[in-house]
This record gives C-alpha cells, sequence and structure tokens, in this order.
C-alpha cells in the first residue's frame, strides 16, 4: 500500500527543503493554507500531516493552525498529525499534543530528524491498520459465536446490540440452520441477565399433550404420573431468558395460555389455581412464514403481535455476501484444531465451489461438509470434491475493469456533490475535496453538462 504524507506550509523554500527529505517510494502533496489541505486531506486520505500552526491569513499566530488541526482531526481521526513549531513555541506544541496531535517537530528544519519523526508516524499508522484488518478477519461482529463480514449480518449484529439490553420480546425468523438460537443466546449474553438462566425449548419437538407441562410445570396429582410437583420452562427461567424455539409450531390450544402469560407475566401451572407471577425475558424463534401461518388460521394474530415487538430477520447464506467463504474458513480452523489437522486449506477449485453453491441447509449444512472434508482431504489442501460440492469454473471478472471501475464511482460522486450544492461549482468543488479547473476538467472528461443540468433545477 502507498505511504502517503501531506505538508501543511506556507514558506515555499520549506516547502521544497521538506519535500526532498523523503524518499520516492513516500506519496508527498503539499498545501500552503488551510483550503488546500483540506481538499489535499479529502482528495489523497493522507496516512501522516505536518501542519505548520503559523498559516495564512494568521501566519505570525496559530489561530488558523488549530483550526485545521482540529478540521483534520474530525474528518480522519486516523490520520497522524504532526505538528510543526518555532523553537520557543512549546505551549503551542503541548497545546496541540492535548487537542490530538500525534507528536510534534520544532523548526529550524533538521532533515535527519524530521524523516524520523515522520518515519515514525508512519509506522504507528501502519501498525494500527494491521490491527483494524486483524480485528475485522475475526468475524466482523463482536457477537459470540457469529461469524460474519456481510453488510447484512453487521447490520443485523448491530440492531441485536441495541435491542439486547432491553427486555423487549423479540422474534427472530429465518431458514433452518441461520443460527436464530445463537442469536437468542447472544441476546441473552447483552442483556442485564447475562448471568441468569437461558432456558431453551424446542416447540416441535414435544409432543402437544406434554408441551403445556414443560412449559407452565404442575401440580402434584394434577393427572396420572404427576407424583410431585414441577416447575415449567418459563418459571424455571424466572430472571433469565426463555427461549421459544419454533413457535411456529405450538399447537393452537396453547397459543392462548402462552398469551395470557405474556399479557400478564404470569403463570398457571397445570392443576392449580394459584397464579405464580414470574419476570422473564421472551425470545422466539421461528423458520416458517408466521404471515401465512395467520392466514391458514394456524396462528393466532394477536399472539403473533405480542412477540413481534423487535423482528430479527436473519439472512440465509447465500444472502450474505462473501460470508460462505468467511464462515468456512472459520470452520476449518477450529475443526483442523479439533482433529489435529490444523495445516489444512481450501484449494481454488474448493473456494469456487463454497462461493457458487446455494447452501441450502445453511450454516448447519456448511458445519457438516467441512468437517468431512477435514476427515477426507488426503492431503494439506481441500477440493471441492472432499467438500462434496459440485465442482464449478473459476467465476468470470473480465468486466470488473478497475479503470472503469474509477471512473464511474467519480461520475456518480461528481453528479450527486453538484446536486447537493444546487450545481454551485464552488461549492461542489469543496464537496468533493478539489479545486474548480479540476472539477471543470472532470465534468468534461465524464461529459456532463453542469449548464443544462443547472437549468433544470
Amino acid at each position: 500500500m502507498t505511504r502517503r504524507l501531506l505538508i501543511v506550509e506556507d514558506d515555499p523554500g520549506l516547502q521544497s527543503q521538506m519535500r526532498w527529505c523523503f524518499s520516492e517510494d513516500l506519496e508527498v502533496t503539499v498545501a500552503s493554507d488551510r483550503e488546500a489541505a483540506i481538499a489535499a486531506l479529502r482528495r489523497t486520505e493522507p496516512d501522516v500531516v505536518t501542519l505548520d500552526l503559523g498559516l495564512p491569513p494568521d501566519p505570525g499566530g496559530a489561530t488558523e493552525g488549530f483550526a485545521l488541526l482540529e478540521e483534520i482531526l474530525r474528518l480522519s481521526p486516523t490520520t497522524k498529525v504532526i505538528v510543526v513549531t518555532g523553537r520557543e513555541d512549546k505551549e503551542n506544541a503541548v497545546r496541540a499534543i492535548g487537542m490530538g496531535a500525534s507528536d510534534f517537530y520544532q523548526k529550524p528544519l533538521d532533515a535527519d530528524i524530521l524523516t524520523f519523526v515522520v518515519n515514525r508516524a508512519l509506522r504507528l499508522a501502519e501498525l494500527e491498520r494491521e490491527n483494524q484488518d486483524l480485528t475485522q478477519l475475526g468475524n466482523g461482529t463482536n457477537i459470540k459465536g457469529i461469524i460474519a463480514a456481510s453488510p447484512q449480518m453487521v447490520t443485523l449484529c448491530r440492531t441485536l446490540e441495541k435491542v439486547a439490553p432491553t427486555d423487549i420480546t423479540t422474534l427472530i425468523t429465518g431458514e433452518t440452520g441461520t443460527g436464530k438460537e445463537v442469536l437468542a443466546r447472544a441476546l441473552h449474553d447483552l442483556s442485564p441477565r447475562a448471568n441468569q438462566v437461558f432456558a431453551a425449548i424446542n416447540c416441535a419437538a414435544i409432543p402437544e399433550n406434554l408441551l403445556e407441562s414443560e412449559l407452565f410445570g404442575f401440580e402434584k396429582g394434577s393427572f396420572t404420573g404427576a407424583t410431585q410437583t414441577k416447575k415449567g420452562k418459563i418459571e424455571s427461567a424466572n430472571g433469565g431468558t426463555l427461549f421459544l424455539d419454533e413457535i411456529g409450531d405450538m399447537p393452537m390450544s396453547l397459543q392462548a395460555k402462552l398469551l395470557r402469560f405474556l399479557q400478564e407475566r404470569s403463570v398457571d401451572r397445570v392443576g392449580s389455581i394459584k397464579p405464580i407471577l414470574v419476570d422473564v425475558r421472551v425470545v422466539c424463534a421461528t423458520h416458517q412464514n408466521v404471515a401465512q401461518l395467520i392466514a391458514n388460521g394456524e396462528f393466532r394474530e394477536d399472539l403473533y403481535y405480542r412477540i413481534s415487538e423487535i423482528t430479527l430477520d436473519v439472512p440465509a447464506v447465500r444472502e450474505r455476501d462473501g460470508d460462505a467463504l468467511v464462515i468456512a474458513q472459520s470452520l476449518l480452523k477450529s475443526l483442523g484444531k479439533q482433529m489435529d489437522r490444523q495445516n489444512l486449506t481450501f484449494a481454488d477449485d474448493a473456494v469456487n465451489a463454497i462461493n457458487s453453491y446455494s447452501w441450502p441447509g445453511n450454516v448447519r449444512e456448511m458445519i457438516n461438509k467441512v468437517k468431512r472434508a477435514t476427515i477426507m482431504a488426503d492431503g494439506k489442501r481441500i477440493t471441492s470434491e472432499d467438500l462434496a460440492l459440485p465442482a464449478c469454473e473459476q467465476p468470470e471478472v473480465s468486466h470488473l475493469n478497475l479503470r472503469q471501475v474509477r471512473e464511474q464511482a467519480e461520475s456518480k460522486a461528481i453528479i450527486q456533490a453538484l446536486k447537493t450544492s444546487g450545481y454551485n461549482m464552488t461549492q461542489a468543488s469543496r464537496l468533493l475535496g478539489v479545486t474548480r479547473p479540476t472539477l471543470y476538467n472532470l465534468t468534461d472528461k465524464y461529459k456532463i453538462d453542469t449548464a443544462a443540468a443547472a437549468s433544470e433545477v
């Protein structure tokens, strides 16, 4: 990656001296005032800025320099700013460090010292960037058990983080194998109830005649075989979180009783007439289309509105941009460690197969495929055959021309800036961080008729 330095200095002689202090592998840009510096900051996104505090229209003071420092830190918080001060101007140097500058350098110019200070700042910026990249490679989220980097899942996780601290009843929808229970546990773990019970029950796995007693409990002697009183799942989760998985399969006969519990926050054990108050957060999940169940008369509409105060819709793996390979690589790492095959990697045909497969079983299916491949791989490279996935050709990428992509992005940004500024070229150039002549050249290059467009406004 190209390293970039922005020198903000109003003295042309010092500009030249400072520019020649650095090697050719460093891209150097020079600005002599605040407006030019902000334009260069936006255009080049430098890693490091050297900032002379004495800038016009206050070359003898520091007001303009401090104003520019504040604006740089606001626009680009990760950029390292080295403040350049006079020999007797330590007070301003200390103030600049307090505002967020990373270092300072005192005049007169010494090429060796200046190079050392700038290289140190460049290295710090590089380390911070590497650390950020490594953090993002972890799983793209801060939620335990969620491996994702796609915009769809990152947005979902941000929503979950906002919902978790509340006691709002939450419905999680999504296909089988997408990780709905993992999200339910995350809601619990990120809530004030994290140290309390997380009680889960699968409404589809328990026979209808037993589900009521499992949920609400029963009194001794309430039915044949009830030799002792037993708490239900709801009562056992008191103070914690109750997770009702596959709630779409709950029998209609129990839905009315569940609705009453959600309204009253009390349970009636089977065979009891004394209600028991409970404090529990309820999270539900289903892979079914609840709206269709309601239309078919298989699910109560009033219960649906009770359980879906907030709905989290989990996208399928095939709908998550780039997540399939991220998840597969994470699974390979953990499963390889478990099976003492830690040097395994995916071959190119396996990568193509993972990215092309529709994953109807989602993450649950992927776990099985990767586990099989970890066992079946002969060498250190897992193939599509090891994964039991159909092989596919390398995807066509000839249309990904970098120059065309860049030109399309520039053209779109220029049009947006012109519309935002009411086709005022001066304002649009400031928004884009370029000079007016440059903007005119770009509008000519992309054949953007500013005069015709302005007449339409």
